[in-house]
């Protein structure tokens, strides 16, 4: 129908190309509403995770619940943003047209694409192919929100919005969240001291500039400062950040890592208690507090003598939290396989078994890293649990094929 070649023409949630089966729709849902409750992030960002949400309610078969979380949205933007609102009215107008005409309800359908024409007609993007800086922004936000495979898309939509908004807080907040996402840790690099800093850092910083108070930001930069040897820097913005947003759960949740990482376990469980106190269906967070509780089992097996009971203690409290993880996330392959690891240390290979070939339905393989990991804590429980060797060499043989240089290669090697 005319209606139908009219909205493929949308930018919309809909034309995105969005598969429903790439989705953790379950998780996702969980995320966004914890994002609504807790009104995080800057002045759009609650705005634009209604209409995310409205997305996933549509994918859940729950219309009714999608038109009201769009209507919602509107209404948020136009509290944001006032008069200069319309723009970012573009999208959200689109998902609105789709809505209805899934719903039958053709005549408002044809009414949303017709107040897209008008936004259109009032401000022209610059040529036929270019889109406005707010949609190619919403666009961006979208898919760093819904997938780690469409990160990609995420920063080449965001660096279009730079281009023509340079300045805009939420599209420089955004980059620089997706680049720290993607960027290789400098245990991937050959030096974790190189004169430079990353493009990851120095957006960060960037997005710093305009909004110096954003504690998520602070906490990130100090993640990555941290890993390149700067360590009064970094400790200095994570004080910051505690300050700014003491009772945020994305600022306790980096700066539990920071600490943990700089061996402060103590101070890293209290903050990620404290985070899931205010979100307790997140599965990074779980997943940290199990990596400190992995620590702590880890300096207990290191003394002489060392207490069984306690180390037995620590490795149940990983093991607890890492099924929550995972119950939470079913596709999180690192938790997977670090659980995994665990049930293997209590002689229980076949839950472990289970476990890791879960992980390998899941498992991407453009993301090495996480293969490599992966690979080596598979073939460690062959290695030293079930005895088989021709599969531990087949699977260091994997990791060895992975990226160079790492720590996970030099112990694929080693073995």
């Amino acid at each position: 129908s005319t209606l139908h070649s009219r909205l493929l023409q949308l930018q919309s949630r809909f034309t995105w190309d969005l598969k429903k089966e790439d989705i953790d729709l379950e998780n996702l849902s969980t995320r966004l509403q914890d994002h609504i409750d807790l009104q995080l992030g800057e002045r759009g960002a609650v705005a634009r995770t209604y209409s995310f949400l409205a997305y996933v309610r549509y994918l859940q078969g729950r219309p009714a619940e999608a038109v009201s979380l769009l209507n919602q949205s509107e209404e948020k933007i136009g509290e944001c943003y006032g008069k200069e609102n319309e723009r970012r009215l573009i999208v959200m107008y689109g998902d609105l047209a789709w809505l209805k005409y899934h719903t039958g309800d053709y005549t408002q359908s044809h009414s949303y694409c017709q107040r897209v024409d008008n936004i259109l007609l009032k401000y022209p993007a610059g040529s036929s192919t270019d889109l406005h800086p707010e949609v190619y922004g919403e666009k961006a936000w979208t898919y760093l929100k819904f997938l780690k495979s469409y990160y990609p898309k995420a920063i080449d939509c965001f660096r279009k919005a730079l281009e023509v908004q340079p300045d805009d807080s939420e599209w420089n907040a955004g980059y620089a969240i997706v680049l720290y996402r993607t960027e290789p840790e400098p245990r991937f690099l050959e030096t974790s001291k190189e004169d430079g800093e990353s493009p990851a850092i120095k957006q960060l910083r960037r997005a710093l500039e305009i909004n110096p108070d954003d504690g998520v930001l602070l906490s990130m930069l100090a993640l990555k400062l941290n890993a390149y040897q700067k360590h009064q820097e970094a400790e200095d913005l994570v004080e910051r950040a505690l300050k700014i947003g003491p009772d945020n759960p994305h600022v306790m949740r980096y700066t539990a890592k920071y600490l943990r990482i700089q061996g402060e376990h103590e101070r890293s469980v209290d903050l990620l208690k404290r985070a899931l106190e205010r979100t307790n269906q997140s599965a990074f967070i779980h997943h940290q507090l199990a990596l400190c509780y992995k620590k702590k089992k880890i300096a207990e097996q290191k003394s002489k003598p060392f207490n069984k009971q306690k180390v037995k203690q620590w490795r149940r409290l990983c093991i607890q939290h890492l099924e929550e993880a995972v119950k939470i996330k079913t596709t999180f392959v690192l938790a997977i396989a670090d659980l995994a690891q665990l049930y293997g240390e209590e002689n229980n290979l076949i839950r472990a078994e289970e476990l890791f070939q879960q992980g390998l339905r899941n498992l991407s393989e453009t993301d090495k890293s996480i293969c490599q990991v992966f690979y080596l804590r598979y073939a460690d429980f062959h290695h030293f649990n079930t005895k088989q060797e021709a599969e531990a060499i087949a699977l260091y043989t994997k990791g060895l094929h992975l990226t160079t240089k790492t720590w996970e290669w030099k112990q694929c090697a080693k073995v």
